[in-house]
């Protein structure tokens, strides 16, 4: 067959880049009303807009995390902001060479111990952050686009209290004997 003679992809077909198109009225009614199911949608299109948004600056939501943590704690080791930012350990290093290279943070040998380094954001890190507060605020009126002003924070609201939620009772198990 032809190209001219391939036919229609039916209606309810995925998009060429093969992922589901949740907004179809295909779209079975009880996947639609899992809470769960839609987060995980509305996960994958967030992380898309907002790497896609922070690649064109020449960032990655990693540098964000950790330079917004230095910003508003102070300095740290990399066992800190790897606490504080949800950075695993083993990926901490990479970033903060990153950033090191671009002169974003600053290393320190810490004086309470030469074995580890303090972490400290340096006054290009603190324009580079306030550069990246400005990205973000624009990728996340596209990804709220729908909700007006007060939706949006009722949103926010609502997305925290479920995660601190879920983040003492997960920190609860683990401390359960």
């Amino acid at each position: 067959m032809s190209r001219a003679e391939t036919p229609d992809p039916p209606e309810n077909a995925a998009p060429e880049d093969g992922a589901p198109d949740d907004g179809a009225p295909e779209t079975p009614d009880r996947l639609r009303r899992r809470a769960s199911r839609l987060l995980s949608q509305l996960t994958t299109q967030s992380d898309r807009l907002i790497n896609e948004g922070l690649a064109r600056v020449d960032a990655r939501k990693w540098h964000y995390a950790v330079l917004a943590s230095l910003q508003e704690y102070g300095p740290g080791s990399q066992a800190t902001l790897s606490r504080r930012s949800g950075i695993h350990r083993s990926d901490m290093v990479g970033v903060l060479n990153e950033l090191a290279e671009r002169d974003l943070v600053e290393r320190v040998p810490d004086p309470d111990d030469r074995r580890r380094n303090m972490i400290t954001i340096s006054a290009r890190g603190r324009r580079h952050l306030q550069h990246l507060d400005e990205v973000l605020d624009d990728l996340h009126d596209d990804l709220l686009a729908p909700l007006n002003p007060a939706e949006r924070d009722q949103f926010t609201q609502l997305l925290t209290r479920l995660l601190d939620h879920h983040t003492r009772t997960a920190r609860t198990a683990r401390s359960a004997p």
